[in-house]
C-alpha cells in the first residue's frame, strides 16, 4: 500500500469498503474485514472516522458527491434535448443496475432501508442525498419544457420525485426478481409520466 497522505488513507479505506458494503450490507461488514482489505491497523480506521456510523456517513457523502457529479455530466453537460437526456439517464441507470459489476451498483437502495432505522445522521445523509438528484432531474425536465421536447407537465419537482421513486423501486424489484421486469416496466412509465408514449 502506498499511500503519502492522511487524506489519502481516509479515501483509501473509503474506496476498499464501498464494493465490500455494496455486496454484503453495512451491517454484515465488521471493521475487520475492511481494515484486512485496506491494509491498514485498526487505530487508523477510529483516527479517521471514529465510529462504524460515522464511516458510514463518509461513505454515503462520497457515494452522493460522485453520484451527482455524474448525474450533472448526463442531465446538464451531455448533449441532447432535455427529454433526451433524461431518457439517457434512466437507460444508463438500467444498463448500470442490470450489470455484474457491484461497483455501479445503487448504495441509496442497498442501504436505504437498512439504516435508516439505525442510524438517524446516516438516515439525513441520505435524505440530502436523493433530495439533491430530484433537484436535478427537476432542472432537466424544466430543461425539456423549455426546448419543447417535454410538454404537458404541470410539476416537474413532483413529476421528478415520483420518477425518481418509481426508479428506486424497480431496482429493488430488480435485486429480488433478478430479471429486467422491473426496469422495463419504470420506462413505460417514465415515458407515460413524461408525456413521451
Amino acid at each position: 500500500m502506498n499511500i503519502s497522505t492522511a487524506t489519502d488513507v481516509r479515501q483509501h479505506i473509503l474506496d476498499t469498503a464501498k464494493p465490500i458494503i455494496l455486496g454484503k450490507g453495512f451491517s454484515a461488514v465488521g471493521l475487520n474485514q475492511i481494515l484486512q482489505a485496506a491494509g491498514v491497523p485498526k487505530g487508523s480506521f477510529y483516527y479517521y472516522f471514529g465510529s462504524k456510523e460515522a464511516f458510514g456517513e463518509a461513505l454515503l457523502e462520497g457515494y452522493f458527491a460522485d453520484y451527482l457529479q455524474h448525474l450533472d455530466h448526463l442531465l446538464v453537460h451531455q448533449s441532447g434535448t432535455g427529454a433526451q437526456r433524461l431518457l439517457s439517464y434512466w437507460s444508463h441507470w438500467q444498463a448500470m443496475q442490470e450489470g455484474d459489476d457491484p461497483e455501479h451498483k445503487c448504495l441509496a437502495v442497498k442501504l436505504g432501508a437498512e439504516v435508516c432505522d439505525l442510524s438517524e445522521s446516516m438516515r439525513a445523509v441520505l435524505a440530502r442525498g436523493t433530495t439533491a438528484i430530484v433537484v436535478r432531474l427537476a432542472a432537466c425536465i424544466e430543461d425539456g419544457l423549455a426546448d419543447g421536447s417535454l410538454v404537458g407537465i404541470a410539476d416537474a419537482h413532483n413529476t421528478a420525485a415520483t420518477l425518481y421513486q418509481l426508479w428506486l423501486g424497480a431496482t429493488l424489484l430488480g435485486k429480488i426478481r433478478r430479471d429486467g421486469q422491473p426496469f422495463a416496466a419504470a420506462m413505460t412509465a417514465t415515458c407515460q409520466l413524461l408525456n413521451l408514449a
